[in-house]
């Protein structure tokens, strides 16, 4: 509003410059973007003295009032276009319509569809009205729009699919993209590069991902825009394995990435811990190829966290020159799943010095962080802030991490009472927070309140089963046991193995639980035995029975395979150097008090990151001081 006024006061400047010559200057303002200027000159052209403005003038106008959210002046604008009676030229009713839309008067711009006779003969009113109503999230409008041009006979074109499609964003819009996605094959619309683009990117935000790989590997032809597609769906879609096989491909083929792709990579490294190709990436964007780019920036900043090295992440968090709210939210979620609390809170501390306002994503990364490193009363006083300071909403995910921090402080009867006292229902993320407390501090009677509300939400979720049965063992409640396992047989639920893996000299090395696959095999088991008769000496250390102590052990019974990574690591590197070992399920207590004896016994560091947070073992010590 304050722009439109400034324009209106401006005071006209002579030329003597023709109508055509006035509209190629707007035409080439509007193409560069320089809206203010094309709208300053339009002023100028009504104040010249020259005849009025022609129709094909009035696109290039409108179209700088919409890229300014200006309504007021393009309401004046049509006006203008009445007057000099341009109003049955098709590209300016294409352009008002196109105005109105991106002015959110969506009203406004199907008044003009509706009055006016011609603009329902046209496609390219039809399109820009489809295109309005995705734009304004109306679907189901642009739905009825669509399906009234194909009952008229208006031609459809790319142009009414890539204003249409964009709007199918949710799993229940799946089965009309689908139908839409059948009308442009039969139309001959899909060997259209950008309209197989969009469906791609349709499929992919409706989470339809095996429609999305199918459609990607029948494209004749793949621009860089259709693998970002499929990177950040896959990405999205936590499938991060399939990422980087993506990502190989694009290399194999000579496809260089670009900082979209990349993002999405380093995404795919942080969830797999893969440090190596990770790294690989980093030097890439360090090469200076892209400049400085701040979302590779925050991404490099999670990937360095989540791969364990937290110096290089805080490194390139210090050295940039332009902080937001997700580099801030990166850095302190980073040493919250290291188990740095005390860093975590200085640095969101500092964060609101700065004058930066805190969302839900950094209370959950803050409210983790204190849960993670029993920073019970901090916690629960960020927790009141949110709204009280902030205004914000509380989410699901906050209450979770408040349950989390109560339970594992040993607070459950207060975490129960979070529970039900909560405005809204919880979902299986709090109850399964209230079950995971319960199994730290063996609570069996209210992990069973937890675990039967849980499995009404993620009846799926195999991991609840096996913390219930592992519960039992523990209380030698053995019918107890043998009710889950009859459970996870009758929904036919099968554990995935717990599996590690380490680095060393450029490979990649994965152990399975009781793997006896590697070509190091018995040389890993002897150096097991020994430390296993080593942790002994120090005593303090008694093994559980086989069946209660591990997770992974409900399906068969083996060697945890943190511990055959460790073997490994310490057979293969130099004395002193540290050791990452990447899992993919929580560690047990048994390895947990394992290979903290083991870092006392052999003098080394062992980092473990499994499937919640990062243990940093040394000097018989682990970094989550028990709140793991």
């Amino acid at each position: 509003m304050k722009k439109a006024r400034q324009l209106c006061s401006l005071h006209c400047t002579n030329t003597t410059s023709t109508t055509n010559s006035w509209t190629t200057q707007l035409r080439d303002l509007a193409k560069q973007g320089d809206y203010h200027e094309a709208l300053l000159l339009y002023r100028r052209l009504l104040r010249s003295g020259d005849p009025s403005p022609a129709a094909f003038t009035f696109p290039f106008a409108l179209k700088s009032c919409a890229a300014l959210s200006l309504p007021l002046l393009g309401a004046q604008l049509h006006s203008h276009v009445v007057r000099t009676g341009s109003q049955s030229d098709p590209f300016v009713l294409t352009a008002l319509i196109s105005m109105y839309c991106k002015c959110r008067f969506i009203d406004s711009a199907r008044k003009l569809f509706d009055e006016n006779p011609l603009c329902r003969t046209l496609s390219v009113c039809y399109n820009a009205l489809i295109a309005g109503y995705t734009y304004n999230r109306r679907f189901s409008d642009a739905i009825n729009v669509f399906c009234r041009m194909r009952e008229v006979g208006v031609l459809v074109n790319d142009v009414t699919i890539l204003g249409l499609v964009p709007g199918c964003t949710v799993p229940k819009d799946r089965y009309f993209g689908i139908s839409v996605h059948g009308f442009v094959v039969r139309c001959g619309l899909d060997t259209d590069l950008s309209v197989a683009n969009c469906l791609l990117t349709m499929y992919v935000r409706c989470g339809s991902i095996e429609l999305a790989r199918n459609l990607f590997y029948d494209m004749p032809e793949r621009g860089l825009i259709t693998w970002n597609a499929m990177i950040s769906g896959y990405a999205q879609n936590g499938l991060a394995t399939q990422v980087l096989e993506l990502y190989h491909e694009m290399e194999s083929l000579g496809i260089c990435p670009d900082p979209v792709a990349l993002v999405g990579v380093l995404s795919s490294c942080a969830n797999l811990g893969a440090r190596k190709v990770g790294l690989k990436v980093e030097q890439q964007i360090e090469s200076g190829r892209f400049g400085y780019n701040l979302f590779l920036k925050n991404a490099l900043i999670n990937m360095n966290a989540r791969c364990g090295n937290l110096v290089r992440a805080r490194s390139i968090f210090d050295e940039m020159p332009e902080k937001t709210l997700v580099s801030w939210t990166a850095i302190i979620g980073g040493y919250g799943m290291h188990g740095q609390g005390e860093i975590a809170v200085e640095l969101f501390d500092e964060m609101i010095k700065t004058g930066i306002k805190p969302d839900g994503a950094v209370f959950v990364s803050i409210l983790s962080a204190c849960s993670h490193a029993g920073l019970t009363n901090k916690g629960l006083g960020y927790f009141s802030l949110m709204e009280s300071n902030y205004g914000l909403q509380l989410g699901l995910e906050h209450y979770s991490c408040v349950v989390d921090l109560l339970g594992r402080a040993g607070r459950l009867a207060e975490a129960h009472g979070l529970i039900e006292s909560m405005p809204v229902e919880p979902d299986g993320v709090v109850w399964g927070a209230l079950l995971g407390a319960c199994k730290i501090h063996r609570n069996v009677n209210l992990a069973e309140l937890a675990f039967n509300r849980v499995i009404k939400f993620e009846p799926w979720n195999i991991g609840f089963y096996v913390l219930m049965s592992n519960m039992y063992t523990e209380a030698k409640d053995m019918e107890g046991v043998r009710r889950v396992r009859v459970m996870m047989r009758e929904r036919k639920l099968k554990k995935d193995p717990g599996c590690s893996y380490v680095e060393c000299k450029g490979r990649t090395h994965l152990f399975m639980v009781g793997d006896r696959s590697h070509p190091q095999t018995e040389e890993m088991y002897r150096m097991l035995d020994r430390l296993e008769g080593l942790v002994k000496e120090l005593g303090g250390y008694e093994k559980t029975d086989p069946d209660g102590r591990t997770e992974e052990l409900v399906n068969g019974v083996g060697v945890h395979s943190e511990r055959l990574a460790i073997a490994f690591g310490l057979l293969n590197t130099g004395l002193g150097r540290e050791i990452l070992v990447i899992k993919n399920l929580r560690i047990c207590g048994d390895c947990h008090l394992f290979i903290k004896l083991v870092s006392k016994v052999v003098d080394r560091q062992f980092v473990i990151r499994d499937a919640t947070r990062f243990h940093h073992f040394k000097d018989g010590a682990c970094s989550c001081n028990e709140f793991w």
